[in-house]
């Protein structure tokens, strides 16, 4: 929903009337979003609106009963008082102006800075979550890696007992070939000894 000036002026009013300050922090929290630069010019020329509304006319005629008694002399004394009050008045207004003109530039930058703060705020936290998915991500392959290295393990457990038996095996098997060895050996000498019985 659009933040407009209306809706800016209508809350602040509601705060005015309820006897509170409706500055830009309130008047946001009222709308629920809005920018800060929006909202400070809205308030600015609310605040001109009031200020026009409960200032006092002033009073340029000559009051009737001054008027009877001073007479004419009065009546002159009376305009040069106002001229000079009216000098015054436009030097103060002036004065007040440029104050308002240096508070306006202060409160812009300050609603400037606060939006900008805002969008560090949101980029920090969309990096945030970039960066939570990321561990999560590496978490999750961790776990991939530990059961991977988990089998691994397992299968190289395996292949050493599955190395110790052949090896067990081939010294069984050594030692059956060795006392066959032995056995021809000495079936050879038999033989032999026999074949030189046999000869004449």
């Amino acid at each position: 929903m659009a933040v407009t000036k209306e809706k800016i002026f209508a809350i602040a009013d509601e705060l005015d009337a309820n006897g509170q300050n409706p500055t830009l922090a309130q008047v946001r929290k009222q709308l629920g979003s809005g920018s800060f630069t929006t909202i400070s010019e809205a308030m600015t020329e609310w605040k001109a609106r009031k200020a026009a509304k409960e200032a006092p006319a002033p009073s340029e005629s000559l009051p009737p009963a001054a008027a009877e008694r001073l007479g004419e002399l009065g009546a002159e004394i009376w305009c040069m008082a106002l001229d000079l009050a009216t000098g015054r008045l436009a030097a103060e207004r002036e004065a007040l102006a440029a104050t308002r003109r240096e508070l306006e530039a202060g409160k812009h930058e300050a609603a400037e800075l606060a939006n900008q703060v805002i969008a560090e705020l949101e980029e920090l936290q969309g990096k945030m979550v970039v960066l939570a998915a990321a561990t999560q991500a590496a978490k999750d392959e961790a776990d991939t890696l530990r059961t991977a290295v988990a089998g691994l393990t397992e299968r190289v457990t395996m292949a050493d007992a599955r190395g110790s038996e052949i090896e067990k095996r081939a010294a069984d098997l050594n030692a059956e070939l060795a006392r066959v060895n032995e056995q021809n050996a000495t079936l050879i000498k038999t033989l032999t000894e026999l074949a030189a019985k046999k000869k004449p």
